[in-house]
């Protein structure tokens, strides 16, 4: 190495006294740089108590992963001085200025790992890394903690509360998102009651008022209803679309699987079909909207609108449904909204299908709540929108190993988290 390059290298890592480089290797056939680290000072204050000049008691060796430089791989090594206090009689490690204690990671390169999970599976992060998904974990884990102790939750007034599975069968977790910044506040596993108290006492941990939020946006859970009444007294319940049309899509769907297995006799052929491909052909036409039919699945449901089929009027059912929801975003107007819904239910109650009677029962006991779901439109579409973004956090956390590690990469991902660690590679300023 030339002369200089150590002093190079220093300012490079944003070293200050006492700290220094002390010698630079480079191996090649390694592709490996390493920098050894000297702490110059004989005496230094106690990291415990903060006494001035106290003896230095020994060093232990450590090193640290770095940013790459160039092709290499980085490596950090220092000496790090162990003070002896005379005040307070205990033997104390003093703290580097380039790591967190106890990391083998320096805080640039911890900062580079955060930014690549946040837009890649942490596998692959940690494979482009060449570490192990599970050191990345451990980091995720440790600034997602550290950011939301700092997070301010006090102008929280409007949340949307939903579910997500965890893993394949009864495994789910609770999420809760802040409608008006657009953000997950919150996450717990379970879907009971109690997430909604755990929720409380997190905002309110974190600044926020529980009797401040003034409106839920959920799902039609009963142990999510009785939650918001026990934790949050002044806040109105409102059912949002997507899940009350997904009910009228389960209910159509369980109509059409029960002709198809039930009455294949009651089944009109058509044209070059059997009775029972006839009704599984129609099964994605019948969940579309008819902007989104192909030419197969329109001929198809062209064939069922003039059909006796109880899967037709399944299908007229909840086309209506969507349209009493349209009609509601257009005209902002509760009374109609309400009126256009009554109607609806005393279809639904008069139609001699099971699933759709069962369905109208459901609405009826909420109806108040649903029509309040029909007029808001910014907590429907945003609370639909979370569930891919949480769908694309669980894809992400492929490999996860806990619940609390699917939930600290949706933090990441979609908290809007202000104290996280800074990208390390901002923009070079132009000369």
């Amino acid at each position: 190495m030339s002369v200089g390059i150590e002093g190079l290298f220093t300012s490079a890592l944003g070293l200050v006294p006492p700290w220094e480089v002390d010698k630079v290797e480079l191996d090649t056939a390694r592709r490996r740089i390493d920098f050894e680290v000297r702490c110059s000072a004989k005496a230094l204050s106690c990291p415990h108590c903060g006494a001035a000049d106290q003896r230095i008691h020994d060093r232990p060796r450590r090193s640290w992963r770095h940013l790459d430089f160039f092709q290499f791989e980085a490596w950090l090594h220092a000496d790090v001085p162990r003070v002896a206090c005379a005040g307070c009689a205990k033997t104390s490690q003093v703290g580097v200025p380039w790591a967190r204690e106890g990391s083998g990671f320096t805080a640039l390169f911890e900062a580079l790992a955060l930014a690549l999970c946040r837009e890649l599976p942490v596998k692959q992060a940690a494979a482009l890394l060449r570490c192990a998904d599970k050191q990345l974990w451990r980091r995720i884990e440790h600034y997602v903690e550290q950011a939301r102790a700092l997070d301010d939750m006090s102008t929280v007034k409007i949340v949307g509360i939903d579910d997500t599975s965890l893993h394949k069968g009864q495994s789910y977790i609770t999420v809760v998102h802040d409608l008006d910044a657009k953000r997950l506040l919150f996450g717990v596993e379970g879907r009971d009651h109690q997430t909604v108290v755990d929720f409380a006492a997190d905002l309110k941990a974190h600044g926020g008022d529980p009797e401040a939020v003034q409106h839920v946006c959920q799902d039609m859970s009963a142990a999510y209803a009785k939650g918001v009444g026990i934790a949050l007294p002044n806040a109105a319940i409102s059912y949002d679309r997507f899940h009350v049309v997904a009910m009228a899509i389960d209910a159509m769907a369980t109509v059409r699987q029960a002709e198809m297995r039930d009455e294949p006799q009651a089944v009109a052929k058509a044209p070059g079909t059997t009775e029972r491909k006839t009704i599984k052909g129609l099964m994605w036409g019948m969940r579309k909207n008819p902007g989104g039919w192909s030419i197969k699945q329109t001929n198809a449901m062209h064939w069922l609108q003039h059909s006796s089929l109880k899967s037709a009027r399944a299908w007229r059912l909840k086309m209506a449904l969507r349209e009493v929801y349209a009609r509601a975003a257009a005209s902002n107007n509760p009374q109609a909204a309400r009126d256009d819904l009554n109607a609806w239910l005393s279809w639904a109650r008069r139609c001699r299908l099971e699933p759709f009677k069962k369905l109208a029962k459901t609405i009826t006991e909420r109806a108040e709540a649903v029509v309040r779901g029909m007029i808001d439109n910014r907590s429907n579409a945003f609370v639909e929108a979370m569930n891919g973004l949480l769908q694309q956090a669980k894809r992400a956390a492929r490999g996860f190993r806990t619940a609390s590690n699917f939930i600290a990469i949706a933090y990441l991902r979609m908290s809007k988290l202000k104290h996280l660690p800074a990208h390390p590679f901002a923009p070079a300023m132009a000369k």
